[in-house]
C-alpha cells in the first residue's frame, strides 16, 4: 500500500507517512518530475503505487482508463504541507480500507 505523491506535494511528507504507507515516494525523488500525467499513471500502475494528488487530471485519466492505479484526490485547495500531512495521517485508516477495496478507484479527501 504505497503512495506516489504527485509533483504538487512535498517530498518532506514522506518520513511521516512511512509508518502508515511503507515504500511510498514522490515524483521528483523518482526522477519523474518532467513526466506527463499519462507517464506517471503508467509508472504507478506498473509499480504498484496509488497516486496522491491535488490535480483533477488524474481523475480524468481514471475515468478513461479505469484502475489501477487508484487515486487519492486531495480536494482541499491550496493548503500547507502540514495540513496535507494531517489529512493523510488522520485518515490513514480510511485510505488503507480504500486501497484494499476492489470496487473503488478514487478516494476524495476534502
Amino acid at each position: 500500500m504505497k503512495l506516489l505523491l504527485d509533483q504538487n506535494l512535498s517530498r518532506r511528507l514522506l518520513p511521516d507517512l512511512e509508518h502508515f504507507f511503507p515504500g511510498s515516494s514522490q515524483v521528483q525523488l523518482l526522477g519523474l518530475e518532467r513526466a506527463s500525467d499519462l507517464a506517471l499513471w503508467e509508472f504507478a500502475k506498473e509499480n504498484g503505487y496509488t497516486i496522491v494528488t491535488k490535480d483533477v487530471d488524474f481523475l480524468e485519466l481514471m475515468l478513461l482508463r479505469g484502475f489501477p492505479p487508484k487515486i487519492v484526490w486531495l480536494n482541499c485547495g491550496n493548503v500547507s504541507s502540514a495540513a496535507v500531512r494531517e489529512r493523510l495521517i488522520t485518515r490513514s485508516g480510511e485510505i488503507r480500507e480504500f486501497l484494499a477495496s476492489t470496487e473503488e478507484g478514487v478516494l476524495e479527501l476534502e
